[in-house]
């Protein structure tokens, strides 16, 4: 199926306005109860979209002007929510993040679900895998003793210890783009591991020895192959390959 949402010719830019241009996206769709049954199956939509517009927004001319089956999750749309992640043009990326003119506007734009978890419809995943893994991790701060009469006080240089893991969204942009979890499903994944490293190297954390033992699981960081896929994809820059390697180095470390 092949849709145009606007005119099929943009029309001239008047002084002052910003210049649009066409540009067709090519959408991965699933729906069991579309004619196409539990086959997934490709769509293609022509809008009309001006520079500053990013995939998120094409989405929407989509879905508000055109086909309002079209299913995917947003919300804060600035980069914060990790809600819209998703594979456009073979690469995990935030759609609110993506603009339209960085992805080559003049060959259509593929936008598929991310990887390694089930789809529910069109470009909406389960996600329950993945915060499963999450929760394993007890990503919360775990101390001893009575409730403190003051705030946790730590400097400068050991906040810095673990400042680049507090930047995790949850988006599941680098745990479905790793090749083990595409083929494990039961690797922590990515995330987890980043999430664990945030709490492990935290000074005021107490349950470093916990989150090590429950990582030295054989589904746990010594999966990891350093492809480096999970950095790449990282929208907030992590150094997640880096991350791995230090908790892997913390379990050796511990051990001996």
């Amino acid at each position: 199926m092949t849709a145009t949402l606007e005119s099929t010719a943009a029309p001239e830019a008047k002084a002052g306005e910003i210049p649009s241009f066409e540009v067709t996206l090519r959408i991965r769709r699933y729906s069991p109860e579309s004619a196409h049954g539990e086959e997934p199956y490709w769509d293609e939509f022509t809008v009309l979209a001006h520079g500053t517009d990013r995939v998120l927004d094409a989405l929407h001319k989509i879905k508000w002007e055109h086909d309002g089956s079209l299913t995917f999750r947003r919300s804060c749309a600035h980069g914060v929510c990790g809600s819209d992640a998703m594979r456009i043009n073979g690469r995990n990326r935030l759609a609110c993040k993506t603009l339209l003119k960085d992805v080559n506007p003049d060959k259509p734009i593929t936008v598929e679900p991310i990887k390694g978890l089930p789809v529910v419809k069109d470009l909406v995943v389960d996600m329950e895998p993945f915060f499963a893994s999450y929760r394993e991790i007890m990503p919360f701060l775990i101390t001893s003793g009575n409730e403190p009469s003051k705030e946790r006080l730590q400097s400068a240089e050991q906040r810095e210890r673990f400042d680049d893991t507090t930047k995790c969204i949850l988006c599941a942009a680098c745990t479905s783009s790793c090749p083990v979890f595409w083929t494990d499903g039961q690797y922590f994944g990515p995330a987890a591991i980043v999430n664990a490293h945030r709490f492990i190297f935290d000074s005021r954390d107490e349950g470093a020895t916990q989150r090590l033992e429950i990582l030295n699981d054989k589904e746990g960081v010594w999966r990891c192959r350093t492809t480096f896929n999970c950095t790449e994809a990282c929208p907030r820059g992590i150094e997640v390959t880096k991350a791995i390697q230090e908790v892997k180095r913390a379990m050796i470390t511990r051990a001996f």
